[in-house]
């Protein structure tokens, strides 16, 4: 700590816990402090903290503000990952980390000092646009203000604002269509053994599963019918690797795109640094390689701008500047797992995050000032001319539906986290009309209604005004659509809803809707969301549907006219078409186009009710609630087997796919190659379409015998809370942490965190918990890694996404059986299966998935613990080692004796924001 800190900053420094709250001034020891004094102290003066929404939550304020050193990192080193604690934050900036709680008040003063001397220091490569920004903030009397307005030097010329400062994007020349040529296997050996270094031990393995996947890389021989390779390769096999080094030989060679597609996030950041090996000259890499994600996922260059012009107050304002700040670093503009650190949108706000990004459907396309620099825009032009392209599963589905396979990167395909494609595939070809939907629809429409100006909600009309004075065919199709778009749901539809007074066919739909489930549903006072079949419908709902496809059937009219028109106008080029309305013409009919398809699909299933059901459909209703709260009211359409229009929309044009994943089989069929792949084939679709299917199954090396353990805990009551947080506390205690507990109800998650946080914490074993702590899932992930004693708690989301290697992962305890949730929509996929195992093949590949979090990669060792006394043998299965059913006593002594050595030995964890190796997966 150097000697003027007590001066720069006199504030006191607070470090809070679940086993305590200390507080210090700079140079003084620091003191224990009651919950009440801190209440007092955090209300009186600002406070030198970390996180302040998670302070928040440990000193039991609704909300603290003050010097929270997460956003002076934020504003010192944008797009630079660090882990959000005291120990993190030390060690990105080469400081000792405490060792305890009670260290922490010092070691906060000292990241405070070390991150204000590196602000405006000779050499800052954050320094551009850093004197704008600092002057907006202390305009905005951000705590940080001062003291970082006085060390921020004035730029001894004029900078250019970020929306001009930003690169422009340039639009590729068309690529031509991929040559044909055929890998020879040892070509495939050849690749891999370069991308795996002549330093990495041979995996026999790993070679015959890249031969099999090299299959999806052959020609095709018949049109419509594309190889599909399914390649199941257990945990520790390097499939990342194994599928890179055809991919990328195939792209180079035939000068096609490979699309690399995962399920979650947390895999597409891996594969982005997988692919640094195989392209480790970094230039060759940015060109060659794209990550795509979802549109909502990126920055929008023109809500910052409307953000930080005044559309933002407040803690928005402060917010939108340090967004402004990573915008000029940040290498794509992902704010979704990205470099945008996640644990920022925790300290703002989800709302305020996500206006930042387009979630609407609102963009402009070319219409947008910033179009040339739109970061999604350069990812598409980019993904044009890339190799490979990493995307997701959704975007890859989405693409191909709406026709817009970017170019010819839609012919080579590989999926990985295969075992998620019937998922991904129920949501992206779902319909669902709902009064949120509606009500978007609406305000794309209209525009702000009810004098509200503010943000960037323009409305057709606003943004096709020029077409009233120069097509009057178009202006009249445009006043049409806006007359016929009355009648959708308006603000405060709800409200009306509840109080039986709903405005309009659409809303009298939804009352119809909301009154139907209410009546049928079961367990309608439960407080949460509710569902009710379609069978049988009231006459009021029959009237209500009929009502509404006439309305909506008004609205289809016009638009189709005016985006007919509009295609017409941007083919003549008329003399008056200037290049900005030229814009926002192609913007306009992209949404038109968009929104046609949506209604279409909207009329198709309100004829649905009073008619004959369709047999390749489950329609229902469904009311949604949390905490009894009323959140929506909905008609639900969903496939039967959504795995038929991703057949036929994204296999049946590809030339190869290959699917691949540790779990594409039944769990018992791992050690059987020949076995199970019927099942698997129907899960992904493959039997929709005449394609040549190749199978393959590489068993993991992981010698499993020695390196877990899986028990079954007996003696603890189904229901009885109590008991439930008294088996973790015992077991994590057992464990010295490093354990990730896994629930199928955020509110047992709750109840249990409840009972054992500050128990645990209070003897160094710190407990993080997802839906509880105001952290998003990647950043709790993130801490969990960086401590060894710490413990994570949370919900399917990190029972498929968390990759933790090492011992900091060492216990896993799942409070239950995760069989699906009894909704309609299960039940009748599972009648339609006729098949009794067909809940228990969906139940074992979820233990599957949820044990494989235990042992990534060669080394580890760790215990799975089911708690659940009654669970049937025959899921038992799922597990690569035998079951032990044990009461909860001996299941302690057990995970003590087995992680004892490891506990002494005490190996070196990953680094802070380490990835693991993607071939570990």
């Amino acid at each position: 700590m150097t000697a003027d800190s007590r001066t720069l900053l006199p504030n006191p420094a607070l470090a809070a816990g679940w086993d305590g709250l200390w507080v210090a001034r700079a140079g003084e020891p620091a003191q224990p402090i009651a919950r009440g004094a801190a209440l007092r102290l955090v209300a009186d003066t600002p406070v030198l903290m970390i996180n302040a929404p998670l302070a928040a939550s440990r000193i039991g304020a609704p909300q603290i503000s003050g010097l929270d050193l997460l956003e002076l990192f934020a504003f010192a080193r944008p797009a630079q990952f660090v882990v959000p604690s005291a120990r993190g934050l030390a060690l990105a900036l080469r400081l000792a980390p405490p060792l305890t709680l009670e260290d922490e008040p010092a070691a906060l003063f000292a990241i405070a000092q070390a991150l204000l001397d590196e602000i405006g220091a000779p050499g800052w490569r954050y320094a551009a646009g850093a004197y704008g920004a600092a002057v907006a903030l202390n305009r905005l009397k951000w705590p940080w203000g001062p003291l970082v307005t006085a060390r921020v030097p004035a730029p001894a010329t004029v900078e250019k604002p970020l929306f001009q400062a930003l690169p422009e994007w340039q639009e590729p020349a068309p690529r031509p269509a991929p040559r044909t040529i055929e890998l020879a296997e040892p070509q495939v050996l050849n690749e891999l053994a370069r991308a795996v270094g002549a330093a990495a031990e041979p995996r026999a393995s790993q070679r015959a599963y890249a031969r099999a996947v090299a299959a999806a890389f052959q020609p095709r021989a018949v049109a419509g019918q594309p190889t599909l390779a399914l390649a199941e390769a257990g945990t520790g096999t390097g499939k990342t690797l194994g599928y890179l080094a055809p991919a990328r030989l195939w792209a180079e060679a035939a000068g096609g795109t490979v699309w690399i597609s995962t399920y979650t996030k947390a895999l597409q950041r891996q594969l982005a640094q997988e692919l640094k090996r195989v392209y480790p000259d970094p230039a060759d890499y940015a060109a060659r390689v794209v990550v795509r994600k979802g549109r909502e996922n990126y920055l929008c260059l023109l809500n910052l701008e409307d953000a930080v012009q005044g559309a933002f107050t407040g803690r928005a304002a402060v917010l939108a500047q340090l967004v402004a700040r990573w915008a000029r670093f940040t290498r794509d503009g992902d704010m979704v797992g990205g470099d945008l650190p996640g644990w920022l949108t925790g300290l703002f706000g989800m709302g305020r995050m996500a206006a930042l990004s387009d979630r609407r459907g609102e963009c402009v396309y070319a219409g947008c000032p910033h179009y040339r620099r739109c970061f999604i825009e350069a990812a598409i032009a980019r993904s044009a001319a890339a190799d490979i392209v990493v995307a997701n599963h959704a975007l890859v589905m989405m693409n191909a539906a709406r026709g817009r396979a970017e170019g010819l990167g839609l012919t080579r395909l590989v999926f990985d986290e295969g075992h998620h494609l019937f998922e991904a595939a129920d949501s992206t070809f779902a319909v669902r009309l709902s009064g949120g939907e509606a009500l978007e629809l609406r305000r794309w429409l209209l525009g702000p209604e009810g004098g509200r100006t503010r943000g960037r909600r323009r409305g057709l009309e606003t943004r096709l005004s020029e077409l009233g004075m120069e097509d009057p065919a178009a202006a009249e199709a445009l006043g049409a659509t806006l007359k016929a778009a009355q009648a959708l749901p308006g603000d405060q539809w709800l409200a009306r809803l509840a109080e039986g007074a709903p405005y309009g066919p659409l809303e009298a739909l939804l009352g119809a809707v909301r009154e139907t489930v209410l009546a049928r549903a079961e367990e309608a006072d439960s407080g949460y969301g509710l569902e009710a079949d379609l069978a049988a419908p009231p006459p009021r709902l029959i009237d209500a549907a009929q009502a509404a496809a006439q309305a909506i059937e008004a609205l289809i009219k016009p638009m189709r006219v005016l985006a007919g028109r509009i295609e017409a106008l941007l083919e003549e080029q008329p003399e008056w078409l200037e290049a900005a309305l030229r814009s926002r013409l192609e913007g306009a009919r992209l949404g038109l186009d968009y929104r046609q398809q949506m209604l279409a699909a909207w009329l198709a299933l309100l004829a649905r009710i009073g008619g004959a059901p369709d047999p390749d459909f489950v329609d229902w209703l469904a009311l949604e609630r949390v905490d009894s709260r009323e959140l929506d009211v909905a008609l639900c359409r969903h496939w039967l087997d959504p795995t038929r229009p991703l057949a036929t929309t994204v296999y049946q044009p590809a030339h190869g796919v290959a699917i691949t994943s540790a779990t594409l089989r039944d769990p018992p069929a791992v050690h059987q190659p020949d076995q199970g792949w019927d099942q698997a084939q129907a899960r992904v679709g493959a039997r929709h379409i005449a394609a040549r299917v190749q199978t393959s199954a590489a068993a993991s090396p992981f010698d499993y015998a020695s390196a877990a353990r899986v028990l079954v805990v007996t003696d603890v009551k189904r229901g009885d809370v109590a008991q439930l947080a008294g088996a973790y506390r015992s077991l994590i205690e057992a464990a010295g942490g490093g354990a990730l507990g896994l629930f199928t109800a955020i509110a047992r998650l709750k109840a249990v965190h409840a009972r054992i946080a500050e128990p645990l914490t209070a003897n160094g074993l710190p407990v993080l918990a997802q839906h509880i702590d105001p952290l998003d899932a990647g950043t709790l992930v993130d801490l969990f890694r960086a401590d060894r004693h710490a413990s994570l708690l949370g919900t399917d989301a990190l029972r498929d996404g968390v990759d933790v290697p090492g011992e900091a992962l060492r216990l896993a305890i799942l409070e239950g059986i995760p069989w699906s949730r009894p909704t309609l929509l299960h039940a009748a996929r599972r009648a339609a299966a006729g098949d009794a195992a067909y809940e228990d093949r969906a139940t074992r590949a979820r233990l599957a998935q949820a044990f494989g979090r235990l042992i990534r990669r060669a080394g580890d060792r760790g215990v799975f613990v089911l708690i659940g006394a009654a669970t049937p043998s025959r899921l038992l299965d799922a597990f690569p080692v035998p079951a032990e059913r044990v009461a909860l006593a001996d299941a302690c002594r057990i995970v003590t004796r087995f992680l004892s050595h490891d506990l002494q030995a005490t190996p070196s964890l990953p680094r802070p924001g380490h990835s693991p190796r993607a071939e570990d997966a």
